[in-house]
């Protein structure tokens, strides 16, 4: 019994920490799209494309704070 529950709550460990690795990567690959998208519109001659530049903030600033949980979790991690 004791075995089992052990093996249990193992497997979940090691399943919760690759799923938590896959969010992180999702997060920071659409953070560089969000960035990326933000400059190119900014860029642009129009003021729709430079008000849709600004609009981007809003996905931006929440992925920027759960970049910033990621790299301390890692930092964490290493200490």
């Amino acid at each position: 019994m004791i075995t089992t529950v052990t093996t249990i709550s193992s497997v979940t460990t090691v399943a919760g920490m690759g799923i938590a690795t896959a969010l992180s990567a999702v997060a920071t690959i659409s953070l560089i799209a969000f960035l990326t998208t933000r400059e190119l519109l900014s860029a642009g001659v129009t003021h729709s494309s430079q008000r849709a530049g600004r609009f981007m903030s809003v996905g931006i600033i929440p992925l920027l704070l759960v970049f910033a949980a990621v790299v301390a979790v890692a930092i964490a991690e290493v200490l």
